[in-house]
């Protein structure tokens, strides 16, 4: 099919002007004149046969037409960026793009990369913010986030449960017997995972709810976990975040733990990545550090409240084999 297409170098300063507004400002990012931004706008116009500015003495100002126009170009352009980076990628050699969230990137991921690094030195590995919040971008590779698996367009593999689990310093604990306890403490809250809380209580056999001492609000999941470190108070935290740190003997449960399930991880990619030699190596060394995290699992599951080091050493030990 031929396509019929306006002159690219007009569209690329009408979308410039647009989206900083002056021709000045558009000229610095395409490395030309003002005249020159003003000139090609102009035959663009005349090419399309209406104005895409009113201008100002100052300023430029939308027509009807540019406004419509603008949103969808800088779109357009901004996949044909993203296009040429996976394809040059590709080109480059062996490079993983992961998206993953900070909190699962900090304290689950980037702790246990040393072991992939050292059996496959020749992968380039790339880490990128994204989670639940955030749309999957074409030029990741994989990514490993937290839901359902139904995302449409990518293949989803399931790596082990979201468990949550209450956490806190072994000092904090030490004054902990009994989730109503839980009154005289300082909890820590996720803003937008508020829920997570209340899920556990029920699940605890708390049906009505804690009035805590205080209250610690943070914004993402990462921030709360070092602040669980740090003793501020107790949150409730996804297995995953805090494996490490059980294992550790940093962090404990202080209560008999419930089993609370919440959503899965999964590992997910575009099906056509699936011969990717670098997904290839992630993911069989994604899914063997699953296992161990599914072992680690079946041992929370069935021990005892998690106030002893001797027994977080003897639950968590497939975590760090």
């Amino acid at each position: 099919m031929h396509r019929q297409l306006p002159s690219l170098n007009g569209l690329r300063a009408f979308e410039a002007a647009g989206r900083h507004g002056s021709f000045k400002a558009a000229a610095e990012e395409l490395n030309v004149t003002s005249t020159a931004v003003s000139h090609m706008v102009r035959l663009l116009e005349n090419q399309l046969g209406f104005g895409l500015f009113h201008r100002r003495a100052n300023k430029l100002e939308f027509t009807d037409q540019g406004r419509a126009f603008q949103p969808g170009l800088t779109d357009a352009f901004d996949a044909i960026a993203r296009l040429t980076e996976q394809v040059t990628v590709m080109q480059a050699g062996p490079v993983l793009n992961v998206g993953v969230s900070p909190a699962f990137a900090l304290h689950w991921l980037i702790p246990r990369l040393t072991n992939f690094n050292r059996n496959h030195p020749d992968v380039e590995v790339r880490v990128s913010a994204g989670g639940a919040m955030h749309p999957m971008r074409d030029d990741w590779t994989c990514a490993v986030r937290r839901g359902t698996g139904d995302w449409p367009g990518y293949a989803a593999e399931e790596l082990f449960a979201s468990t949550l689990i209450p956490v806190c310093t072994p000092t904090i604990a030490a004054g902990l017997r009994h989730p109503r306890d839980l009154s005289s403490a300082t909890l820590i809250v996720v803003a937008h995972l508020r829920e997570q809380w209340t899920w556990w209580f029920q699940a605890a056999g708390l049906h009505a709810s804690i009035q805590p001492a205080n209250e610690v609000l943070f914004e993402s999941s990462a921030m709360a976990i070092q602040a669980v470190l740090d003793g501020v108070g107790i949150a409730v935290a996804q297995l995953p975040y805090v494996s490490d740190a059980l294992a550790a003997g940093r962090l404990v449960s202080p209560f008999p733990v419930s089993e609370l399930k919440y959503e899965d991880w999964y590992l997910a990619y575009r099906p056509m990545r699936k011969k990717d030699p670098a997904l290839l190596a992630f993911r069989e060394w994604l899914h063997s550090e699953a296992e161990l995290q599914r072992q680690a699992y079946k041992k929370l599951s069935s021990t005892q409240p998690l106030t002893a080091a001797s027994h977080l050493k003897e639950f968590m030990s497939a975590v760090t084999r």
